[in-house]
């Protein structure tokens, strides 16, 4: 009886090990080979199913692209573990929505991003922006700053000296010689802006989205990493093998050849121009 008792014992006790197979001591996946990587729709979606995916396949993975229609719910996907990393922020806006919504949120390796872009279909360039011009820009903190920044760029406004550039708003500007006025707006509203106002500055995505062209745009956004998207995950899993695939897949020839062959355009982050 003490036998059979015993072999009862080690078979409930292996069999609850294997549930809980391939996870550490955090509650890290170590060793998983399905993944499922969220994105918003647009570029960052088809950057992950044609420049990301095919090399974890490469590496044995199973990965399912989950398409999201807006910046909040990507992030909520991590926390309760519904996908294992994303590619839609930046480096500000991770920081600031973790804070808020309590998520431990860690940054894998910053990927090729579109550019903001002003358009105008009152000026053909920076030289013909007139006294009073209205300017339409992002009306969230983080999206504001670069477009504040893209003028500071141009020499039509000057930032005070102490200014951070990771939060930048109408306050900040210490010169504006062209008394240029400002219409925040949502940043989904702003490639339709282009008609209302003199000048609007239309971040990446949504250029793409609306069919636009990028070279039509008096004003390119010279980007800092700390606004160019990245792969992030909860963080974890910062150790898991599955991360270690992803940055290596970034990393690789193969998918910077996809980004200079299908995202034309998209700006280069650091790590990737100075290799």
């Amino acid at each position: 009886m003490k036998k059979w008792f015993f072999l009862l014992t080690l078979v409930l006790v292996m069999g609850a090990l294997a549930a809980c197979g391939g996870k550490d001591s955090s509650g890290a996946d170590s060793d998983k080979k399905e993944i499922a990587i969220g994105a918003t729709a647009g570029p960052f979606t088809d950057m992950v199913t044609n420049a990301i995916k095919p090399g974890l396949e490469k590496k044995g993975y199973k990965v399912k692209v989950v398409e999201f229609s807006d910046y909040i719910q990507p992030n909520n996907a991590l926390g309760t573990g519904d996908i294992d990393a994303n590619v839609f922020q930046n480096k500000i806006y991770m920081e600031t929505f973790a804070e808020q919504n309590k998520l431990n949120l860690a940054e894998v390796i910053t990927v090729p991003t579109s550019p903001m872009v002003v358009f105008s279909n009152k000026f053909k360039s920076i030289d013909e922006i007139t006294d009073g011009a209205t300017y339409a820009l992002p009306n969230d903190p983080t999206n504001m700053g670069r477009a504040l920044l893209i003028l500071e760029q141009e020499g039509l406004i000057t930032l005070k000296d102490d200014v951070s550039h990771l939060t930048i708003s109408e306050k900040d500007i210490k010169d504006n010689p062209k008394n240029l006025k400002f219409q925040p707006l949502e940043a989904g509203q702003l490639a339709r802006a282009i008609e209302s106002t003199d000048m609007s500055a239309v971040p990446g995505n949504f250029v793409f989205a609306a069919g636009l062209d990028m070279n039509e745009g008096i004003m390119v956004e010279n980007m800092r990493d700390a606004h160019r998207n990245r792969v992030v995950i909860d963080a974890k899993n910062k150790d898991a093998q599955f991360v270690k695939d992803i940055k290596e897949v970034v990393e690789s020839k193969e998918f910077e050849e996809v980004i200079d062959s299908d995202f034309v355009g998209f700006t280069k982050p650091d790590w990737m121009k100075d290799r």
